[in-house]
């Protein structure tokens, strides 16, 4: 009976959550929050690389976390999650191969910057944090609309 249970709630599960996530309103939801995670890891290390705050051994967990989260960001823009409260542009999609190139940028930015925030060399973990900057300004400018 107890094998029963856990095969029912399994099957449960991952059908809901099959069904669930090819929701694209999930998907929007989705990105944004983790979008705000990569904007909420990269403004506290800001402050630390800026030398404003000093905790001991934050800078690598926000560097990791910003690493792992910028992985796939192409995947948090599947097809059909293209409209409504979201502050994609349309070139997301238009231009998928341009987009999946500066996501690539962003997700190197990104693991340089793990591994400098890691190695402790204060001049590269600068280095590498400018380029994390640029890198998520270059996908902003062509890929998200502006603030109003």
């Amino acid at each position: 009976m107890k094998t029963f249970r856990i095969a029912l709630g399994a099957a449960i599960l991952s059908f809901s959550s099959g069904v669930l996530a090819e929701e694209p309103e999930n998907y929007i939801k989705y990105r944004q929050a983790m979008m705000k995670a990569i904007a909420g890891h990269t403004s506290a290390a800001s402050q630390i690389v800026r030398g404003k705050v000093a905790p001991d051994g934050d800078l690598v967990i926000h560097a990791s976390a910003l690493a792992e989260l910028s992985r796939n960001i192409p995947r948090l823009f599947p097809e059909g999650s293209d409209f409504g409260e979201t502050g994609a542009k349309d070139a997301v999609w238009e231009d998928w191969a341009g987009f999946e190139k500066a996501a690539e940028a962003a997700r190197t930015a990104t693991a340089d910057f793990a591994a400098a925030a890691a190695g402790g060399d204060p001049r590269q973990i600068a280095n590498a944090f400018k380029a994390v900057g640029k890198s998520c300004k270059g996908c902003h400018k062509d890929f998200r609309q502006k603030d109003e």
